[in-house]
């Protein structure tokens, strides 16, 4: 197998259907569960803050809460570099490695989460590692933008991502299994004796290490650079002189930063406002939801236009959030955990349909934007600019977008810390997606707006 594809023509429909399809979709199937596994090992500490107090861990609620924002507030920040890595270094050899990097927190946690002495501290260096998982979202989208021709970038963004997400499910739904056995024997370590039983903390971190290793050998044997993807680094600076780089990266904190949030925060959330249920066993379904929301709708945009899509995702999640927020404030109400789970579901779903309208426009976007700026010169050129602006941009956003898995925990505990009630979190969102509802209509959806898509 050719590991460095030196001529590459998505949009030649000859090309494509002789032997492009087929590599395109080679590379997929593989950046799929090495997405799904960075996606798992980032929102681990989800499920497992829950579990240190039953394990000796002594931290407050407020440091629970910062636990799983971290994860978030590091991984953001790490996109913000891995956007511009696969044009440098190749998809193949990016992916290979950084699948590779989450060996550091997974390690780290099987044996600290041992150890009731551990320190606070420790904890925050291995929930910031956590954010390797985190960064590798921002160079997986890029890389993939780059194999697929312009009408089926929506679809395949939306598979990568979507199934890709689905790691924050999964691992929701996985641990809680996991750690109650002696799944690996022995030199996995000995149980942790709770007043519910025995539980097996580590095999959190542990359960993942031989998919982690497996996934970034095939990644390295399986996968292609594109040599027409290679881009100096400063050349893909240009998009930060694009005004709507920065729109799309405000759109997306509403979209993925709002699912990514969501899926870091409710478990702890949960247990907080209903002490009285089980969340921990449902938790999982919202991301679920999100995730197979993404990966089914992206064909929605595609055929009915991704500002017309984001438009009403923004309405659902404007008014999602003012659900939960009621059912908050009548939470000594038998039916108030059922409402409330049912507005986060709402929410989850509708975060999963905005995170592929919003990357569907992307292209669309720089299309139309070098096309106007480049009158003149061959498409071909101009493609080859919108291309290289598109998947910096998709990068980048979804750099920006993680910021949510920090914030919206975060702002949880600050509520809880100042008000003693998570609600008025709740509200701030509402607030913030009726901003992106406008922005959304005032550039790409009103009549003779400057970009229609």
């Amino acid at each position: 197998m050719e590991s460095v594809l030196k001529r590459w023509l998505p949009e030649d429909t000859g090309f494509w259907e002789s032997e492009g399809k087929k590599i395109a979709r080679r590379n997929l199937y593989i950046s799929v569960p090495a997405l799904f596994l960075a996606f798992a090992v980032w929102m681990m500490w989800s499920v497992i803050v829950v579990n240190l107090p039953k394990v000796g861990f002594n931290f407050t609620t407020e440091q629970l809460f910062l636990l799983t924002a971290l994860p978030g507030l590091s991984g953001a920040t790490l996109r913000i570099f891995y956007s511009f890595m696969v044009p440098v270094f190749g998809g193949r050899r990016w992916t290979a490695l950084s699948t590779l990097s989450l060996l550091l927190p997974t390690v780290g946690i099987a044996f600290a989460i041992q150890n009731p002495q551990t320190s606070y501290g420790v904890f925050v260096l291995l929930a910031l590692l956590c954010g390797f998982g985190g960064g590798n979202f921002a160079s997986s989208m890029s890389n993939i933008a780059f194999f697929f021709p312009k009408k089926e970038k929506g679809n395949a963004l939306a598979l990568n991502a979507g199934l890709g997400n689905l790691g924050v499910s999964v691992v929701q739904f996985i641990v809680p299994l996991v750690i109650t056995t002696g799944l690996f024997g022995i030199w996995a370590g000995s149980a942790q004796q709770t007043a519910e039983g025995s539980l097996w903390l580590q095999n959190a971190a542990i359960f993942w290490i031989p998919f982690i290793v497996v996934s970034a050998v095939a990644a390295w044997f399986g996968m292609n650079d594109i040599a027409e993807a290679k881009a100096s680094l400063s050349s893909q600076m240009t998009i930060f002189k694009r005004k709507h780089n920065w729109i799309m990266c405000f759109l997306y904190v509403g979209t993925f930063g709002s699912f990514i949030g969501f899926s870091a925060g409710f478990p702890q959330l949960a247990k907080t406002a209903f002490p009285e249920v089980n969340s921990l066993q449902l938790a999982f379904i919202g991301p679920l939801l999100g995730a197979l929301s993404r990966a089914c709708s992206g064909w929605i945009s595609d055929k009915h236009g991704g500002g017309r899509v984001t438009i009403w995702v923004f309405v659902v999640l404007m008014l999602g959030a003012l659900g939960a927020y009621y059912f908050l404030t009548i939470k000594d109400q038998s039916y108030a955990f059922y409402g409330f789970f049912g507005m986060f579901l709402l929410l989850f779903v509708a975060t999963g349909i905005g995170n592929a309208s919003t990357f569907q426009m992307i292209p669309v976007i720089f299309w139309k934007d070098r096309s106007r700026a480049m009158q003149g010169q061959s498409e071909e050129d101009i493609r080859k600019a919108a291309d290289r602006e598109s998947a910096a941009v998709i990068g980048f956003s979804s750099a920006i977008g993680a910021y949510g898995a920090f914030f919206i925990p975060k702002s949880y505990g600050t509520a809880i810390k100042l008000t003693g009630a998570p609600d008025t979190a709740l509200l701030v969102f509402s607030t913030f997606y009726a901003l992106c509802l406008v922005a959304t209509w005032f550039y790409y959806t009103r009549k003779n707006a400057e970009i229609s898509c």
